[in-house]
């Protein structure tokens, strides 16, 4: 997991890596004050979790075990 806090998003690699092309669909999902951004693979896989909005999201801990970024 990764977490940017100027853009306060973080984000959740389901797959060891997911390189440039390969989330070819995503799907939005709007949560109350917050939204996901779930990214697909070619075979409709599910490869990562893009939360924006993650401190509104998830638990203080669990961004401050991410790798930080930006």
């Amino acid at each position: 997991m990764t977490y940017d806090s100027a853009a306060d998003a973080a984000m959740i690699y389901l797959a060891d890596h997911i390189g440039p092309g390969q989330a070819v669909r995503q799907q939005a999902v709007p949560l109350d004050r917050a939204e996901m951004i779930l990214d697909f693979d070619v075979q409709g896989m599910l490869v990562g979790i893009e939360v924006i909005g993650a401190r509104e999201t998830l638990a203080a801990e669990v961004l401050d075990a991410a790798e930080q970024i930006g």
